[in-house]
C-alpha cells in the first residue's frame, strides 16, 4: 500500500511497523477529532470545509448526537477537551430537547434542527457518554453541573416508552428502518441504547434522588426484558428489529449490545451465535458490512446519491474488534483492526471501503476515528473499558 509503504517501511520489522502505522492514526483522529469541534461546542460528523475532505460524497458537517457520543468517549481516551461544551450545546442549543427531553435525527451546527428523525439510541449513548467522560476522570461527583440535561434526558426517554414499546414512530440507527407503536415493534440497537443511557443517568443522580430514578430503572428493566423476546431462537441470532412483524436481516450495530450497552456479555451464547451468523453473513474478505445487500454508499453525482452498493465500514471492523477482545480472542481482535489498516491508503478512515477504484466515501469519518481509538486502547489493555458495579 503506497502511504503505509513511503512511511513505514520498517528494517527492524512487521510489528514496529504496526506500532507505527496505529501511533500514526492516533495522531491523525486528535487532529480530525479538533477539527469536528466547532467553537459553539457542537461537534460534527466530518469537517466538509477542510481540504481533506472529498467531492462527490454527502455532506456530513451536521451534528448527529450518536457519533459526538462516541467521538466524545475516544476524546476522553485520548485527553482531548470537548466534552462538556458539547454536553452544554446538547442542552442548550439542540433544538426540540429543551421541550421533549430526546434528540433528533440531526442538527445544524447552530442547534437548528436538520431531521426530524426521532432514534431513540442518540439520547441512550449520549447519557452513556457523559456518565463515561466523569467515571473515566474518576470526578462522578463533578456530574451534578449536568444534572439538568442527565433527568431531562431521561424522563425524555421515559415518557415515550409504554411497557414494550415507543408511542411514536421510532427509526435505527442507520436512519432507514421505522417502527410503529400498532406493530409493538422495537428495533434492538436502540433498546440496548436506551438500557444502558437509563443505568448510567440512574449512577449519576445523587442517592437523595433516587425516588425520581426508579421510573428510569423500570423502563430501562422492561427494555431489558423487551431485548430477550428479540432473540430468534430457530434462526440463532438477535433480530434487528422485532414485535407484531419480525426482521430477519443479520445486522452489525447489534455488536452494541456487548459494548458499549452491556445488555449481554460477549461470551453470552446468544451474542456468540450472533456474531458467527454477522461473520458468515456480512463480513466480506475481511471488512465488515452493516447488513445484507445494503446499497448505500455515500457516492453523490450532481446532488444525487448512487447508491451502487455498500462497502465495508471500518467503523464496524473496529467494533468487532472490541467484541472479540472483550471475549478474549486476541487474534481476531487484531485480525479485524489490521484489515482496516492494510486498506487504508492515507490516515484518514473512510465511512466505507470499496471493492473498486470507482466508488468515493466519505473520508475521514469522526467516528469511524473514535471507533478506531477504543478498539486500539481496548486491545493493547492500556485501559480497561469501565464496566458498572
Amino acid at each position: 500500500n503506497n502511504y503505509w509503504t513511503k512511511m513505514f517501511f520498517m528494517p527492524e520489522g512487521i510489528y514496529q511497523a504496526k506500532m507505527l502505522k496505529k501511533e500514526a492514526l492516533i495522531e491523525s483522529t486528535k487532529r480530525i477529532i479538533k477539527d469536528a469541534s466547532v467553537e459553539n461546542g457542537a461537534i460534527v460528523a466530518a469537517n466538509t470545509d477542510k481540504r481533506y475532505y472529498p467531492r462527490d460524497v454527502s455532506p456530513y458537517r451536521y451534528v448527529w448526537i450518536r457519533d459526538a457520543a462516541f467521538t466524545c468517549v475516544a476524546a476522553d481516551i485520548l485527553g482531548i477537551e470537548i466534552q462538556k461544551d458539547f454536553f452544554q450545546w446538547c442542552l442548550e442549543r439542540a433544538e426540540g430537547f429543551d421541550r421533549d427531553g430526546v434528540f433528533y435525527q440531526t442538527y445544524h451546527t447552530n442547534g437548528a434542527k436538520a431531521g426530524d428523525q426521532f432514534q431513540p439510541d442518540q439520547t441512550g449513548t449520549l447519557l452513556w457518554a457523559v456518565w463515561h467522560h466523569y467515571a473515566y476522570q474518576q470526578r462522578t461527583e463533578d456530574v451534578v453541573e449536568f444534572k439538568d440535561l442527565i433527568e431531562k434526558a431521561a424522563d425524555g426517554i421515559c415518557k415515550l416508552w409504554n411497557r414494550n414499546h415507543f408511542v411514536v414512530p421510532t427509526y435505527d440507527l442507520w436512519e432507514e428502518r421505522t417502527t410503529f407503536p400498532d406493530l409493538e415493534d422495537n428495533h434492538t440497537y436502540s433498546l440496548a441504547a436506551c438500557t444502558r443511557g437509563l443505568k448510567c443517568a440512574d449512577m449519576m443522580i445523587e442517592i437523595k434522588k433516587k425516588s425520581k430514578t426508579k421510573k428510569w430503572l423500570r423502563c430501562a428493566k422492561e427494555m431489558e426484558e423487551t431485548i430477550n423476546m428479540g432473540y430468534d431462537a430457530s434462526h440463532k441470532y438477535f433480530l434487528r428489529t422485532f414485535g407484531k412483524l419480525n426482521d430477519y436481516v443479520v445486522d452489525a450495530s447489534l455488536l452494541g449490545l456487548v459494548y458499549p450497552f452491556e445488555v449481554c456479555s460477549a461470551n453470552d451464547q446468544r451474542m456468540v451465535n450472533t456474531v458467527n451468523a454477522m461473520e458468515k453473513k456480512i463480513a466480506e474478505n475481511g471488512g465488515v458490512h452493516r447488513y445484507e445487500k445494503d446499497v448505500y454508499d455515500g457516492w453523490m453525482r450532481e446532488g444525487k446519491l448512487r447508491r451502487k452498493g455498500a462497502g465495508a465500514w471500518p467503523l464496524l471492523n473496529f467494533w468487532m474488534s472490541i467484541y472479540y477482545a472483550m471475549q478474549g480472542e486476541k487474534e481476531k481482535a487484531e485480525k479485524y483492526n489490521e484489515w482496516v489498516l492494510n486498506s487504508l491508503d492515507s490516515p484518514y478512515i473512510p465511512e466505507q471501503i470499496f471493492e473498486n477504484e470507482l466508488q468515493k466515501s466519505v473520508c475521514p469519518l469522526v467516528w469511524a476515528h473514535a471507533m478506531f481509538v477504543i478498539s486500539h486502547f481496548v486491545e493493547r489493555h492500556i485501559i480497561t473499558i469501565i464496566n458498572s458495579p
